[in-house]
């Protein structure tokens, strides 16, 4: 590009993106939107709130002129995505995060298969679904419901960076961590084909998943999911 210079200043937030030069001159072609001047210096639109230019709040379909001087805001949390319920889609790279959100009762699609971002993008349109990810070139395609980068590579701290930024109403233990149906009661003989000798002699509680008929119990690992519920209840219950 060789166009109007405007001067630009990210909030701290966005230092992951901008290589933490919070601050910088960014030259333009004349006629591109100021989404495009902040997408193409590396930050995601779906991470920007605010723009403001020369103290002013513009849209990201501005065009900047020269000497503007740009303030770009972060998202507001908790964040609200109007227009349809709130759920999620998670990319291939997010399984651990999506056995999490489901554990919680929030409703998450996730692809174990890598479909491609074009086929991810589409989905997160059709379904009206909130695409997380940390593919950046993923959150830049235009035909997404709407999205968020997963900030962390530790589980722990993208359940609570999520939670945290969307407050999803939790509702622990009605869904399947394995396709993301709903649980129902069940009796040991509806799920006795699943079960081992200990099992049965073991257990005499279980859920099923409606859509997928996994059946499930408090088995050796409860303990520790238990406590991923308790947490996330202790601080973002509403």
């Amino acid at each position: 590009m060789n166009g109007p210079e405007i001067h630009v200043e990210f909030a701290p937030e966005l230092a992951l993106f901008v290589q933490r030069r919070p601050h910088r001159t960014l030259v333009t072609d004349g006629v591109s939107s100021l989404g495009h001047a902040v997408e193409s210096a590396g930050v995601p639109l779906t991470e920007v709130g605010t723009l403001r230019v020369d103290g002013r709040e513009v849209p990201a379909s501005y065009v900047p002129a020269a000497g503007d001087r740009v303030q770009v805001g972060t998202v507001e949390r908790p964040q609200r995505v109007p227009g349809a319920p709130l759920r999620f889609l998670l990319d291939v790279h997010l399984g651990t995060l999506a056995r999490r959100l489901r554990l919680l009762g929030v409703d998450t699609a996730y692809e174990s298969t890598d479909i491609g971002d074009p086929a991810l993008a589409a989905l997160s349109a059709a379904e009206k679904r909130v695409m997380l990810s940390r593919d950046r070139g993923l959150l830049r395609r235009r035909e997404l419901w709407s999205g968020a980068y997963v900030y962390s590579t530790s589980p722990e701290a993208q359940l609570r960076d999520v939670l945290e930024r969307f407050r999803p109403a939790l509702r622990p233990w009605t869904r399947c961590t394995a396709c993301n149906g709903l649980l129902k009661e069940a009796t040991k003989e509806e799920v006795a084909d699943q079960l081992r000798g200990g099992t049965q002699r073991s257990y005499d509680v279980f859920a099923q998943c409606r859509d997928c008929g996994r059946a499930y119990w408090k088995g050796a690992h409860h303990e520790q999911l238990v406590a991923i519920v308790e947490r996330a209840l202790a601080e973002f219950a509403s």
